[in-house]
């Protein structure tokens, strides 16, 4: 990555770790990372590798045992409404419709109606959901609802915006579409995206770095730079597979 590109958000030397039948057990283990303004950093690794945990401590839901977390060169304790979070549950709320869901934040925040509302039909619009402004949950697939779960994230206006393998519970084809529209609304709105998932090809597809886990505990075993792989990308070109066999290679089994 370019050098004079802005650190906006550091990790340094972050451990977590927790008893289990009172032993010890490490989950992340002395993690330094610099994450750059306006990049989408895919953070790679098995499943149950400690991948979630670290995106917890980021967003502040978990105190780590070890180290420290800085945005804006300002130390991070706890929730900081500057990063947000879109979870592999997304958690709708069932009674409430998808522009209620969207405008949640800002209306806990004391935001005026015309003013969240405005906003919130403005990502709305973003994620390809007018028209479904009056629907409830239950009335949408499971691509929508993670529409909605990207489109609340937005509206809460964070710097940063996390997600946890957001596209792990649906199927191939609406996952293919749904990493299509992430990109397109990346482009578009240029903030600083982390993106957790176990899927190599989803990594290489959608990431300018790759940060690659190891098996549980969690340390960084290797980052990936992906400027000279052009955008937008193909997975049967022959520097996509490269790299994907590379990493492949490198990568932990899940035991």
């Amino acid at each position: 990555m370019d050098e004079k590109k802005k650190v906006i958000l550091k990790l340094e030397h972050i451990s977590q770790s927790y008893v289990v039948n009172s032993q010890v057990k490490d989950a992340v283990e002395d993690v330094s990372l610099e994450v750059y303004d306006n990049e989408f950093l895919v953070i790679l690794g098995p499943g149950h590798c400690g991948k979630t945990v670290l995106m917890n401590i980021i967003a502040g839901l978990e105190k780590p045992v070890g180290g420290a977390v800085y945005l804006d060169g300002e130390q991070v304790e706890g929730s900081d409404k500057r990063i947000g979070m879109v979870f592999q549950s997304l958690a709708l709320m069932p009674w409430k419709t998808v522009m209620a869901n969207v405008e949640f934040g800002p209306e806990v925040a004391g935001v005026p109606k015309e003013e969240r509302r405005k906003t919130a039909q403005k990502y709305i619009d973003l994620v390809g959901l007018k028209g479904f402004e009056k629907s409830y949950p239950h009335e949408l697939s499971g691509g929508m609802k993670q529409r909605v779960g990207i489109a609340r994230a937005y509206t809460n206006n964070p710097e940063i915006l996390l997600m946890d393998e957001p596209f792990g519970q649906l199927d191939a084809q609406t996952r293919y579409a749904m990493e299509e529209e992430v990109l397109r609304i990346w482009e578009k709105e240029k903030r600083t995206i982390i993106f957790v998932t176990n899927n190599i090809e989803e990594a290489v597809y959608l990431g300018d770095r790759i940060v690659l886990l190891s098996n549980c505990p969690a340390k960084v075993k290797e980052i990936y730079d992906l400027k000279n792989l052009a955008r937008p990308r193909n997975t049967t070109d022959p520097e996509f597979l490269r790299i994907r066999t590379e990493i492949s290679d490198n990568t932990d089994l899940a035991l």
